[in-house]
C-alpha cells in the first residue's frame, strides 16, 4: 500500500488556480470525487478563471496543486432555494458568475486521496470565508450531496436522514464535514444532480453567515435600480476667463442637479476654448499651457459635486506631468473622493499636433450609481477595453468626445452602439459643438450627444435611449433602469456575455499596464 509523504516534506501553500495546473488537476480528479462523476474540462477551468479568478481556490504541496475548491457570485434572489447544480454552474462555464450578487457559491471541493486526513478541506474553506469578507458578500452557500444515504434510503426518507446527521447519530462524509465548518442547512433540495445516485439526487443547501457582512449605507453607497444620466452637449465658445468658463461649468451641474440627476457627463477637451490665451503659433504648447488650468478645474469640479449632490465626470482634460503630456478625465464622486482614467489610444493628429501620451491603466469605479467605466473618445473604437470593463461588472460607460467632422463622428457613434450591444450595459456619449477661432486643431466641432441601450424587447426600438439635436448646445436627461440589464444578461433574447465562447478564445490584460477592477484614487 502507497504510504503518505510524511509530515515534515510538505510545504502547503493557499493561493489562486492558474491554467497550469490543469494538469495537477486531471491526476486529482481521475483519483478523487466529483459531484458528477466527470472531470472538468481544460476550457471549463480556463472560463472559470477568466471570469472569476479570486474565487478559484487551490493549496500547492512542493509546487504540485493537492486540492482545489471551485465558486463564483451569485444573486441570491434570482435563484432562491428551489435550484438546481446546473442553475448555478452555467454549463461548467460559470456564466451565470454576477459580480454584483451577495452571495459566494461553491461548487465543488475535490482534494488528492494521498492528502486525505490532513484537514485540506477545511483549509479551502477557510479560503473561502475570507473571500467572502474581503468581498463584503452575504455569505457562503454550497449545495451539499448526501452521498451516505444511499445506504439508508431503504429504511429512512432523505429528511429523516438530514435530521440524523445534523444530531451526529449518524455520519455523512460530506454533510457532516459542512456542518462542522459552520454551515447551516436551510432546505433539503430534490433533484439537485439527478445522476448522484448515492445520494438520489438529493442535496441540502447550506449557508454560511458572514457575520463582519456591513449593509451599504442607503444615501451613498446602495445600488439604485434608477439612474438619471444628463449629457452635455457642450458649445465650444469663447471665454475672458477661467472664471466665465466655471461659470458655464456650474451651469449645466446647477440645471442637472435640479432635475435629481445623479450623474453628468462632459465633453473631450472642453476646456480647450481657454487655449486662445496662449500662443497659437505652437499648438503643442499652447496645449502644454492649457494644463495648468487642470488642477484647479478637479478642484472646483469636486466643489461643485458636493455642493450640487451629483457624480461629475469632467469630460477629459489635458495633464502635463514629467514633461509628459495627457489626457485624462476626472471623476468627482459627490461623497467627496475623485479618481482619473487616462486615455489610452492617441490618434495620429493627437500626436502630431499636440505630442499626446497614452496612459496605461483602465479602471472600475464603484458609485453610489452601481460600476461606471470612463472611455476617452478613440478608445472606445478598441472593443477589448469595454468587455474587460463589463466582465468586473461595469453598467454604465461613459464616453467624452471630440470629433469635428460627421464621419470622424460616426466612428465615434457606431462604435459606441456596438459597445452597448455586445456588452449589454447603457454607453453615453457626450461631444461639443459650435466654431472656436483663433484655437489651432480646434476650430470646427460635429456631435450628437446620445445614450445607448442594448437592442431587446425592454429597450427603445432602436436601442437608442436619447439623443440630441445634432450640432445645438443642450442636455439629454435619461432614466436608466439598471435592472434590465440584469434581466436581459439572464433571460434575454441573445446573450452576449454569458454566451461567449471562454473554452475557445480569452481576453487578458498584459502586465506592462494596470487593469483596476474597483479603481479608488482618494
Amino acid at each position: 500500500m502507497e504510504e503518505s509523504p510524511e509530515i515534515f516534506e510538505h510545504k502547503l501553500s493557499l493561493r489562486n488556480l492558474r491554467i497550469e495546473d490543469y494538469a495537477d488537476l486531471t491526476e486529482i480528479m481521475d483519483r478523487a470525487y466529483r459531484a458528477m462523476d466527470e472531470i472538468w474540462e481544460r476550457d471549463e477551468i480556463r472560463s472559470m478563471i477568466t471570469r472569476f479568478p479570486e474565487g478559484q481556490l487551490c493549496i500547492e504541496d512542493n509546487g504540485k496543486v493537492v486540492a482545489v475548491a471551485l465558486s463564483l457570485i451569485i444573486d441570491y434572489a434570482k435563484y432562491g432555494s428551489t435550484h438546481t447544480y446546473q442553475d448555478i454552474i452555467g454549463e461548467g462555464y460559470l456564466r451565470n458568475h454576477d459580480p454584483n450578487g451577495d452571495y459566494l457559491y461553491g461548487i465543488e471541493v475535490f482534494v488528492h486521496p494521498d492528502y486525505q486526513g490532513m484537514r485540506l478541506g477545511r483549509r479551502l474553506y477557510d479560503g473561502r470565508k475570507g473571500l467572502c469578507e474581503q468581498l463584503n458578500l452575504k455569505g457562503i452557500l454550497v449545495g451539499g450531496r448526501i452521498p451516505g444515504y444511499g445506504r439508508y434510503s431503504h429504511e429512512m426518507s432523505p429528511q429523516e436522514y438530514v435530521t440524523q446527521v445534523k444530531n451526529k447519530e449518524l455520519h455523512d462524509p460530506v454533510l457532516s464535514f459542512q456542518l462542522a465548518n459552520d454551515f447551516h442547512i436551510k432546505k433539503l433540495i430534490k433533484g439537485y444532480l439527478p445522476i448522484d445516485e448515492r445520494s438520489h439526487g438529493y442535496a441540502v443547501l447550506l449557508e454560511w453567515n458572514n457575520i463582519y457582512y456591513e449593509e451599504q449605507p442607503e444615501i451613498l453607497s446602495q445600488r439604485k435600480s434608477y439612474v438619471r444620466l444628463g449629457v452635455v452637449q457642450w458649445q465650444m465658445r469663447l471665454f475672458g476667463s477661467f472664471d466665465d468658463f466655471l461659470q458655464q461649468v456650474e451651469f449645466f451641474v446647477d440645471t442637472v442637479a435640479r432635475y435629481q440627476g445623479d450623474l453628468i457627463l462632459f465633453p473631450e477637451l472642453f476646456n480647450a476654448p481657454l487655449m486662445a490665451r496662449f500662443d497659437q503659433e505652437d499648438a503643442a504648447d499652447a496645449m502644454r499651457s492649457l494644463a495648468e488650468y487642470t488642477e484647479p478645474l478637479r478642484e472646483e469640479l469636486m466643489r461643485m459635486a458636493l455642493g450640487y449632490n451629483i457624480n461629475i465626470v469632467s469630460g477629459s482634460v489635458p495633464e502635463y506631468r514629467d514633461n509628459k503630456l495627457f489626457n485624462v478625465s476626472f471623476l468627482c464622486r459627490r461623497d467627496g473622493t475623485w479618481d482619473t482614467q487616462y486615455k489610452l489610444h492617441i490618434t495620429p493628429e493627437e500626436t502630431s499636433s499636440w505630442g499626446l501620451r497614452g496612459g496605461n491603466q483602465i479602471k472600475v469605479f464603484d458609485t453610489d450609481v452601481g460600476r461606471i467605466g470612463i472611455l476617452i473618445c478613440y478608445d472606445v473604437e478598441f472593443p477589448e477595453l469595454p468587455r474587460l470593463m463589463t466582465a468586473q461588472g461595469v453598467e454604465i460607460l461613459l464616453v467624452p468626445f471630440w470629433t469635428d467632422t460627421k464621419n470622424a463622428y460616426l466612428r465615434v457613434r457606431r462604435c459606441a452602439q456596438a459597445r452597448a450591444i455586445e456588452n449589454e450595459c447603457y454607453v453615453a456619449i457626450s461631444g461639443s459643438v459650435g466654431n472656436i477661432p483663433r484655437v489651432e486643431n480646434m476650430d470646427i466641432q460635429y456631435s450628437q450627444a446620445a445614450i445607448f441601450s442594448p437592442s431587446d424587447f425592454a429597450f427603445p426600438h432602436d436601442a437608442v435611449a436619447d439623443e440630441a439635436t445634432p450640432n445645438t448646445e443642450m442636455t439629454l436627461i435619461a432614466d436608466l433602469d439598471l435592472d434590465l440589464l440584469k434581466d436581459l444578461r439572464h433571460q434575454g433574447s441573445v446573450q452576449n456575455m454569458k454566451n461567449r465562447r471562454l473554452d475557445l478564445y480569452s481576453l487578458n490584460w498584459l502586465s506592462g499596464g494596470s487593469f483596476d477592477p474597483t479603481g479608488e484614487h482618494s
